[in-house]
């Protein structure tokens, strides 16, 4: 076999866009006709310059070449240019291509991935959801309203989830870490309290944060939510600083999660090792891929820590991520979205049930991609995949946080 062909298809879920503004899709077919499919998760470019980088790579490291040589495909794309160091761009594009040739290797050997990953350890992969509004709740209240989450929240335990994630304290701010105003300490403690009403011990509280705080500020945040025993604390404070993350995590008596913006296991190394984090949540369309993250996984081990595969993308990262799940031992959870628009994507292939996701059986990532249906709804926005603010935190008026594609706005008068 050799890959020979590649078509990069970028297609945009509609408002609000849960799973973010756009996904980049990759097409990868072998010059004996086989097809694997892959994802490239966000990255700091827009889909058109992200487009050039994933077709030098490919052309670059991987076109000719035989789909089975992962191990090396990878070492050219982390070495070009004189780097040999993680390159959040350049790894982008090669994940979403490296998942596609493990979709390839399954299909050729008619063999789910996971099968070629040293087998199934897990056979169902435990879930957990974001909250999101109901079809009944106002879209702009519900990201300040302790009652719609807990409403939310209660939702999907009844569907049978065992875990839900939210993070009530803003603002998501290009400026680095910050003190949280007291308003967001406030809520949040109110948002812990009034989902743990709700769903009692059927489920674990994921505290979501996205970098935004100093390390004062993020030990004051945890140590008022604490009391309410979430399961994790996400990446309280920059990613970049793992000597004070660990400083966060020894503080407030929260485990600490990290991972969906670090790529190879040259970023994932230092948080083992430091302490800064027991729950590693590696976004696989980003972070390297499958083959790269089962060497973090077995790390991890080492440290007694548990992996919980990020997913804020469209499904064909997600059936990575399912296959990555299936194979380790040290699985805690794998995050789940389930919109129509997902579903459609890949035709129903992959489905929570009971806040589970059975193995897969069918060859390769074991999803069907409605090819027609993505080219069908093409992006043409100019916003990233995720958006970063750059107003800093309000300490008069409060804080929100919709996730990183909010839902527009009226234009003012």
């Amino acid at each position: 076999m050799r890959l020979s062909d590649l078509d990069i298809i970028v297609t945009a879920p509609p408002a609000p866009g849960w799973g973010g503004r756009y996904w980049i899709l990759v097409k990868l077919t072998t010059a004996c006709g086989i097809i694997g499919w892959g994802e490239c998760y966000a990255s700091s470019v827009g889909p058109a310059a992200m487009r050039a980088v994933i077709e030098d790579v490919f052309a670059r490291h991987m076109q000719g070449e035989n789909p089975e040589n992962i191990e090396l495909m990878f070492r050219r794309a982390y070495s070009a240019g004189f780097t040999q160091r993680p390159d959040l761009t350049v790894m982008g594009a090669f994940s979403g291509l490296e998942i596609a040739c493990w979709d390839i290797l399954g299909k050729a050997r008619e063999r789910p991935v996971y099968a070629l990953l040293g087998g199934r350890m897990n056979e169902r992969v435990r879930a957990y959801t974001y909250l999101y509004p109901l079809p009944h709740h106002d879209l702009n209240a519900f990201w300040t309203s302790p009652d719609m989450a807990a409403e939310s929240a209660l939702d999907a335990v009844e569907r049978g989830y065992t875990a839900v994630k939210f993070d009530p304290a803003g603002p998501y701010t290009l400026r680095g870490g910050h003190m949280p105003a007291m308003t967001d300490i406030t809520q949040s403690v109110a948002f812990c309290r009034a989902i743990r009403a709700a769903v009692g011990d059927r489920a674990d509280l994921l505290f979501g944060t996205h970098g935004q705080f100093s390390t004062a500020g993020a030990i004051r945040l945890g140590r008022a939510i604490a009391p309410y025993d979430p399961l994790w604390y996400e990446e309280p404070i920059p990613p970049d600083n793992t000597a004070e993350m660990a400083r966060v995590a020894a503080a407030v008596g929260i485990p600490v999660a990290t991972g969906e913006r670090l790529t190879t296991k040259a970023e994932f190394a230092p948080v083992l090792r430091s302490g800064a984090a027991t729950i590693l949540q590696p976004a696989l369309g980003r972070a390297g891929g499958i083959w790269e993250m089962k060497k973090v996984a077995a790390m991890a081990e080492v440290y007694n820590a548990q992996m919980a595969p990020h997913l804020y993308a469209g499904p064909v990262e997600w059936a990575a991520n399912v296959h990555f799940a299936v194979s380790i031992p040290n699985l805690l959870m794998a995050e789940t979205i389930e919109t129509p628009f997902h579903d459609r994507l890949i035709k129903g292939s992959i489905r929570v049930e009971d806040g589970f996701v059975a193995a897969p059986t069918a060859p390769g990532l074991g999803i069907n991609v409605d090819e027609d249906f993505a080219r069908a709804h093409p992006y043409d926005g100019e916003g990233l995949h995720l958006q970063m603010q750059e107003a800093p935190c309000d300490y008069v008026n409060g804080n929100a946080f919709e996730g990183g594609a909010p839902a527009p706005k009226d234009p003012p008068n």
